[in-house]
């Protein structure tokens, strides 16, 4: 099972062959082909407030976007339960700072999802941490 970081799953339906590597496109290839594609509802929070904020601009409304993006990819949203909220609650602020990648990686965990991101901070912290796996999305 793989679980898209928020920008991973923005450029996968793009198709951002510059920033998503050979290896990862082969994932997503078979992800899609097996239904085994996740992503994070933080990661649909995080699109949600980009696109309010002009940050991200989209090309259709975003509820109409987060459904297309869902059916293109195959892939299921995984909700925040109350043991990934716990999970992310405890994550040091150090490790990672941005609260919304804490609930990406506990979802991950929780799934015994590979996580696929090119957040530097999230493949450290993998690398340090019990129970996540985490691959660099650009290889």
């Amino acid at each position: 099972m793989l679980l898209l970081d928020t920008h991973v799953w923005i450029w996968a339906l793009e198709g951002d062959t510059r920033r998503i590597g050979t290896r990862t496109r082969r994932q997503l290839r078979r992800g899609v082909a097996d239904e085994s594609i996740r992503v994070s509802v933080a990661s649909v929070f995080e699109i949600t407030a980009l696109h309010a904020s002009g940050r991200l601009r989209l090309t259709l409304p975003v509820d109409r976007w987060i459904d297309d993006a869902v059916g293109a990819l195959r892939a299921r949203i995984i909700d925040i339960s109350l043991g990934v909220a716990l999970d992310a609650g405890r994550t040091p602020r150090a490790s990672l700072p941005d609260p919304m990648d804490r609930f990406i990686v506990a979802t991950a965990r929780d799934e015994g999802a590979t996580l696929l991101t090119c957040d530097r901070a999230i493949l450290d912290h993998a690398r340090v941490s019990r129970g996540v796996r985490a691959e660099n999305a650009g290889a």
